[in-house]
């Protein structure tokens, strides 16, 4: 319990404070709805489908407030910035963005459900008042109208009108019907499925959003949903509820008012879609800013590397930036970590054939002139990770798996330059690094690295700060037999280290249980870049190996996401 404390306590605080703020406002906005003396007619006509719509409504627009901030970049860029001097925990929040957007996407897809199926029954109830078919009750309430049809209660105005026709000619129907839409495709498309193998399909539909906030500001002002007005003498509920036919004729009952309510939606996500906006301005600039190349390379594996060079750009270990080809398609951005040092006048991203746009940007590169200018680029950030974090434990697991070694490039060139700059900053003492590949060529253009600081460090007498290990996955036959025949050399058949390659999967318990046992009173941030069914194993292993008492062992659970 107290490993699950130290690496979850503060998610999970977030995550009830949440939900109770979820549960509060659909609570109490069901019994407000429910019990409200200004609802009594409304209710009569409506039932309790009135209140399971309005309820889902308070929570939908709350949780619309909150879907875009997730999903601003430049904001958790600053935010995390603020937060340097905070607690890491502090920090980890704002690396769990995309869960949390995806949670705040589940509430609002679910919310939205019943939000509408509620709403048909009102839609029926009302039609059906409208026809007679209830009580004598219903029928009076149904047919209120002044003279200038405002202070009405039934909004289905028309004998023999079929709902359907109501809900796509009026404003709060053609609005609903827009939206929902928008949200299926946005939600479906979203899955892990088609973000994976049709990426341009999530891509484009997700900005379905657009048309989505701006229903949903209009949503509310159909004024459906109409409630009581005060009156002068005021209309008694009780007493008048069984004598429609005296209304206006005894001063006890003189004709109920009503009018809608207010729109309030536009206040709950009138401040997020200005920040958002910002947000966008921000990364338009950043698109027309000018990008050269100082090189490109074709590394093994159909690995295209970039380096690139953009006026004023800083970053730090570990961070990531969005690209842009317009000669690919204007609108697509795709992540990519930069597998550069901050030590270095330029920025590299390793770029792997992953899908129709990176097949299309690798084929483009391999067909430009050496030495010659590139197609044009468009680079967002650079954007904070999880992996920045890396200097401030004394001990660090560096887990990497295929293309996602990247941000650990950047942070062992970034020791190496530390080491070469004796820089005094440096606190960290320790480095354990696995790389996880499926095949042999991918280590090719990481080797050269890796021999570098291999050598850097036996020159310095610190053979022990880094200790890495290279696990192949895959192989055949002939390779394994090849490593049979050269298995006495003194340096690796795959990658030229005297580190040999290791061949299958880690065992994560004997790899938790050596760190632990070789760094007894140290706080050790784990790091990963890879799969999320990785991640899953690796978090359970951080809580099983954290011992309780602080003065021993923690690990530090830390994940990339996009």
């Amino acid at each position: 319990m107290a490993n699950c404390i130290v690496n979850y306590g503060f998610s999970s605080f977030i995550l009830f404070v949440w939900m109770a703020i979820n549960i509060f406002l659909f609570v109490w906005f069901y019994f407000f709805y429910d019990l409200g003396p200004q609802f009594f007619y409304t209710r009569h006509i409506l039932g309790s489908a009135l209140a399971w719509a309005r309820a889902p409504a308070a929570v939908l627009n709350f949780n619309c407030m909150l879907i875009l901030l997730p999903v601003c970049r430049n904001l958790l860029s600053l935010l995390r910035g603020s937060f340097v001097r905070c607690s890491r925990t502090m920090r980890k929040q704002l690396d769990k963005n995309l869960t949390f957007h995806k949670l705040v996407a589940y509430m609002i897809g679910l919310m939205t459900a019943v939000h509408t199926i509620a709403h048909l029954f009102n839609l029926e109830r009302y039609n059906n008042s409208r026809q007679g078919v209830y009580d004598e009750l219903s029928t009076a309430l149904s047919d209120l109208a002044d003279t200038e049809n405002t202070t009405y209660l039934n909004p289905i105005r028309i004998t023999n009108l079929i709902p359907t026709y109501f809900g796509f000619t009026s404003i709060a129907g053609l609005t609903g019907v827009v939206i929902t839409l928008a949200l299926i495709l946005i939600i479906t498309s979203s899955m892990e499925v088609i973000r994976r193998s049709y990426f341009e399909v999530f891509w484009y539909t997700h900005h379905l959003f657009i048309i989505f906030f701006a229903g949903l500001v209009f949503h509310g002002a159909g004024r459906i949903v109409r409630s009581q007005q005060r009156t002068n003498p005021p209309h008694n509920t009780t007493f008048c509820k069984d004598r429609p036919d005296d209304w206006g004729e005894i001063p006890e009952c003189p004709i109920p008012q009503f009018a809608g309510g207010f729109p309030q939606t536009w206040m709950w996500v009138i401040g997020p879609m200005v920040i958002y906006i910002c947000e966008r301005l921000v990364r338009f600039v950043r698109y027309m800013q000018s990008v050269r190349y100082k090189k490109i390379v074709m590394r093994p594996s159909k690995v295209l590397e970039l380096q690139l060079i953009k006026n004023g750009f800083k970053m730090e270990v570990g961070q990531y930036v969005f690209v842009n080809c317009p000669a690919i398609s204007q609108l697509e951005w795709h992540p990519f970590t930069m597998t550069s040092a901050p030590e270095e006048d330029f920025f590299s991203i390793h770029i792997r054939s992953a899908g129709d746009w990176t097949d299309k940007l690798i084929d483009i590169m391999k067909k430009v002139p050496e030495g010659a200018e590139g197609p044009k680029l468009g680079v967002d950030g650079p954007f904070g990770t999880a992996s920045e974090d890396v200097f401030d434990y004394e001990v660090s697991m560096l887990i990497g798996a295929g293309i996602g070694v990247t941000p650990f490039a950047s942070i062992l060139k970034s020791i190496w330059y530390k080491f070469k700059d004796s820089d005094p900053k440096l606190r960290t003492r320790k480095i354990y690094f696995y790389w996880l590949c499926r095949e042999t060529h991918a280590f090719e253009w990481f080797a050269d690295l890796l021999q570098v600081l291999e050598k850097e460090m036996e020159e310095r007498g610190m053979g022990d700060f880094l200790t890495y290990k290279l696990y192949l996955t895959g192989w055949d036959q002939s390779h394994a037999t090849h490593v049979m025949v050269h298995f006495d050399k003194d340096t690796d058949v795959v990658t030229g280290l005297k580190q040999k390659t290791h061949y299958g999967r880690p065992i994560w318990d004997k790899e938790f249980e050596q760190v632990r046992k070789e760094n007894p009173t140290s706080i050790v941030g784990t790091f990963l870049c890879g799969p999320e069914a990785l991640g899953k194993v690796l978090e359970k292993k951080c809580a099983k190996y954290s011992d309780v008492d602080p003065r021993k062992t923690r690990f530090y659970f830390n994940k990339e996401n996009f």
